[in-house]
């Protein structure tokens, strides 16, 4: 388990109605993750709304229930999936209705902002919600009362709006998605979650607390991490973020002995933010994605350069040197081909023969091009 002096946010209600690709613990040992914490601590206690910013699976949630618990307000905290609601009722949902406002609308129901009343409403993915609602989200925010479908009279409440999403809403602005009065509004605070690799402190202590949990449900003791396994999870990608180590630590308890925890027992590249399986399953674009994440944390020099010849030479090697298959393999006409087999030496190295032979398909690709 986690050092006792390691601050750890968890779910209290891990099991209710958990929201779809979440995380379920954060803790805060690295100093990206401590100026977090502080950073909240200290804008918590106000009314104004805040907009959390975050990559899925980073626990943007436990950061906006951690808001709630010590904004010192008394009303309930409630949580809505912007992405999982209906668009036709999600007036309905957010508002709520009245007997008869619409088909199936047998009673009148409170909305979601009337059910955090006094406490505070956690829209996540708020970038999904439909632009005719944000207009009336916007509405409600300034107003501070809401009008329940097929209603006439307006209901008061007194909600603190935390939002929070995993796109650039600046850039939602701008493709005309997302209002941008409404994200004036929502913006008043901005908390920025980092990635997991951007934190890499935190991975060990998160991998224990999941490994704890999880072996408790078992019933025998956390096993050890090996020094190996601190160090391959350490230098992974982590493109799921808190809820892929989650998994990860899972599936290594169960293929384990149950003493310790061994590198061959974590199964790395094999989930990402979307829940897909991509090394497991032999994705070679997901692969080479997630190696260039780590090129690109090194700032490797001319790496597009070397990228570029490793991509080249590749192609020219698994043809056996013949210059009208690696066009076609690449999508480049032959002209192109050769200012590329030139630029990184390969037309005259004696290492690399250029096939000569000339087939009826070369010369056809000859006359079109």
């Amino acid at each position: 388990m986690p050092d006792n002096s390691t601050t750890v946010l968890t779910f209290p209600d891990q099991e209710q109605s958990p929201l779809s690709i979440r995380a379920k613990a954060l803790v805060f040992a690295d100093p990206e993750s401590q100026q977090l914490l502080h950073e909240v601590e200290r804008v918590a206690p106000s009314e104004a709304p805040i907009l959390i910013h975050g990559e899925t699976g980073t626990g943007k949630e436990l950061v906006a229930r951690h808001v709630h618990r010590i904004s010192g307000r008394r009303g309930p905290f409630v949580a809505v999936n912007c992405g999982a609601i209906s668009e036709t009722l999600a007036e309905a949902e957010l508002f709520g209705h009245e007997a008869g406002a619409y088909t199936g609308a047998v009673g009148s129901k409170t909305g979601w902002f009337e059910a955090a009343n006094g406490g505070t409403l956690f829209l996540d993915e708020i970038g999904d919600l439909p632009l005719a609602l944000q207009v009336k989200l916007l509405r409600v925010i300034q107003e501070r009362e809401v009008v329940r479908v097929g209603a006439r009279k307006p209901t008061p409440i007194n909600v603190r709006l935390v939002a929070a999403t995993n796109v650039d809403l600046a850039q939602a602005v701008n493709a005309g998605h997302f209002r941008q009065d409404l994200l004036y509004r929502l913006n008043v605070v901005s908390i920025n979650i980092p990635a997991l690799r951007q934190r890499r402190a935190d991975i060990q202590p998160l991998a224990e607390h999941f490994l704890g949990i999880y072996a408790h449900k078992l019933g025998y003791g956390a096993p050890a991490l090996t020094p190996g396994s601190v160090q391959a999870l350490q230098s992974y990608s982590w493109p799921g973020n808190i809820r892929e180590l989650e998994n990860v630590m899972h599936y290594a308890l169960l293929v384990s002995s149950g003493r310790e925890i061994r590198p061959e027992h974590l199964k790395l590249n094999a989930i990402t933010s979307h829940g897909q399986e991509t090394a497991g399953s032999g994705d070679p674009l997901q692969i080479i994605r997630q190696q260039l994440h780590k090129l690109f944390q090194a700032e490797q020099p001319e790496l597009f350069e070397q990228v570029e010849d490793l991509l080249v030479r590749s192609a020219y090697e698994y043809t056996r040197y013949n210059q009208v298959r690696t066009a076609e393999l690449l999508g480049l006409t032959r002209n192109v081909l050769r200012t590329l087999l030139k630029r990184h030496g390969l037309l005259n190295d004696p290492h690399h023969p250029t096939t000569t032979t000339t087939t009826g398909r070369e010369i056809a690709w000859n006359i079109v091009n």
